[in-house]
């Protein structure tokens, strides 16, 4: 694939040593100090964009990818409430965008055991759940986006909103703990990210899944979920 990677911080240069080393084209390295100099037509050389920049910027480079008819694959979080406007624009001009809150294999398998145990504890009485994540210092957005993909997850099942308590250190890829408590007995499911490959590895293959495809794609039916 020829790829432009638009945000090029630890993310976007994760991705560029695993691309190159898989065989693929980073066409464009595009960060905040060149991205008013790349002009549509070097837009073009590449055959899809992986984007990974700041939640206040996300939309707008959405927009510019979509715009020169590019697939777009966006791994920023913290702009969903922006989704429906967003996904407008994508039948609008006829694109496809693929986002995922995770891009991680393991957390979307970790995401789809939540939903489970959360429909098969809501038969039984007397179980509150909540959640806590810890990310590294860097991160922008707080509660993480997989934090509330799996909120709204278990919501759904439960049919109240899920408290989430968030925490930041130094040196932490990505950790979520869902706790269902109750007077018997506490349930516990838990995801602990070593690196930041599993997310980049994700998102690669979403990458060479999207081309050819048009409108807004997630990690469900990247995996074929039911």
């Amino acid at each position: 694939m020829r790829i432009a990677l638009l945000g090029y911080g630890k993310m976007g240069r994760y991705l560029d040593r695993l691309a190159t080393a898989a065989g693929d084209e980073v066409v464009l390295r595009i960060g905040a100090g060149n991205r008013d100099q790349i002009t549509r037509e070097e837009l073009r050389t590449a055959e899809v964009v992986i984007e990974f920049s700041r939640p206040d910027a996300a939309v707008t480079n959405i927009a510019w990818v979509l715009d020169a008819g590019l697939p777009l694959v966006v791994g920023t979080t913290g702009w969903l409430d922006q989704l429906d406007k967003v996904t407008e624009r994508v039948e609008s001009t006829g694109g496809a965008l693929f986002w995922a809150s995770n891009f991680s294999v393991g957390v979307n398998i970790f995401l789809a055991a939540a939903r489970q145990l959360a429909a098969a504890l809501h038969q039984q009485s007397g179980y509150t759940a909540t959640i806590e994540e810890t990310h590294h210092t860097e991160k922008l957005d707080a509660p993480s986006g997989t934090a509330l993909t799996l909120a709204e997850e278990v919501r759904a099942a439960l049919d109240y909103d899920v408290p989430i308590t968030s925490h930041r250190e130094p040196d932490v890829p990505g950790t979520h703990l869902l706790r269902f408590h109750s007077p018997i007995d506490t349930l516990e499911l838990l995801h602990t990210a070593h690196s930041r490959e599993g997310f980049a590895r994700g998102a690669l293959t979403a990458a060479r899944w999207l081309p050819g495809r048009r409108g807004v794609y997630t990690m469900r039916d990247l995996l074929a979920e039911p």
